[in-house]
């Protein structure tokens, strides 16, 4: 992972922004339309998330798709 990308998705996803989940192609990912807090950003630039229905599926860079709400 480029540590330029790195850090603009760190920026963007900062610890304890709040995501909702707009797609993720996994048998065991949360619902479309899922809340969940960022608990961090991983050095491969996934999202890592705390879902409020209790899931703690990462988000992967360039291939799940997210939105902040703050």
């Amino acid at each position: 992972m480029d540590k330029r990308i790195l850090e603009i998705i760190k920026k963007r996803y900062p610890l304890g922004s709040r995501i909702e989940l707009v797609q993720m192609d996994d048998v065991q990912a949360p619902p479309v339309g899922t809340l969940g807090t960022v608990v961090g950003v991983d050095d491969i630039g996934s999202i890592m998330v705390s879902w409020d229905n209790g899931s703690s599926l990462n988000v992967l860079y360039q291939k799940d798709k997210v939105k902040n709400i703050y």
